[in-house]
């Protein structure tokens, strides 16, 4: 079997999940024990147990107590579509942040005024210690998690006005374009910026993963006049889904 010059530990690892991803190793199936592993490939105990541990940490299987280590079934990656505002009547909060219109789903959240630490601060344009509206949001699909998000709204914009709480008043679970309406803001801008990290311990529960695995995070901040009225911080697990965007071309 020939490999490279890559260290003996990534080398066995690397032909193991092509046997996973071949389907040669079914999910389900038992992993080859370390000693299975060392006769098989002539590498040490050692270099047995890295290459178990790669696979681990990349989630291809997983550790059974008292049973051995298994290949896990690969969760079908969904999309979630970003295509920006569309019309009115799709501009709740799960339709903002899923807008693949085959997906039906709920949310929960939770309101609270906070103050805008350094980060929050820039990405609103306002000074850092000034009041804004957080409120958290999970999603569900079919009843089972499937994203989280963090919003901040400047209370300079929303304070005092009907739209101050994003789940409660007139508006209650519409969108921002909608609720900034309502106080004669027109949204007209929207940036986003897309990037992976590992999974916070509590973001991981939330979404029934495992800590360490890696999520997308999207960051997505609205525009009024090239005022920012809103920002959010979307996250969800990288292993069940991809991001897809439709752009008009002007």
């Amino acid at each position: 079997m020939a490999f490279g010059d890559q260290p003996a530990y990534l080398r066995v690892a690397g032909d193991l999940r092509q046997k996973i991803v071949a389907g040669e190793l079914p999910p389900h199936t038992r992993l080859p024990s370390q000693a299975r592993i060392r006769e098989q490939y002539g590498v040490s105990d050692t270099v047995a147990l890295e290459a178990r541990k790669v696979l681990m940490a990349e989630g291809l299987v997983e550790g059974r107590s008292g049973s051995g280590t298994y290949v896990r079934p690969r969760p079908e990656r969904r999309a979630v579509v970003r295509t920006g505002y569309r019309s009115a009547g799709e501009s709740s909060p799960f339709r903002q942040e899923q807008a693949d219109a085959k997906v039906k789903g709920a949310w929960e959240a939770r309101s609270d005024q906070r103050v805008a630490d350094e980060g929050i601060a820039e990405r609103l344009r306002i000074e850092v210690g000034a009041r804004v509206m957080r409120t958290e949001y999970l999603y569900r699909v079919a009843g089972e998690p499937a994203m989280l998000s963090t919003s901040w709204e400047p209370l300079s914009v929303t304070g005092r006005t009907p739209v101050m709480l994003p789940e409660e008043g007139p508006l209650a679970g519409r969108g921002v374009v909608e609720r900034m309406a309502a106080i004669d803001l027109v949204v007209d801008n929207v940036a986003e910026e897309v990037s992976a990290r590992p999974a916070l311990a509590q973001e991981a529960v939330a979404l029934g993963g495992v800590p360490g695995r890696c999520v997308l995070v999207v960051s997505r901040t609205y525009f009024a006049g090239g005022c920012p009225v809103e920002t959010a911080d979307v996250v969800m697990l990288a292993e069940r889904h991809r991001i897809a965007y439709h752009l008009p071309v002007k």
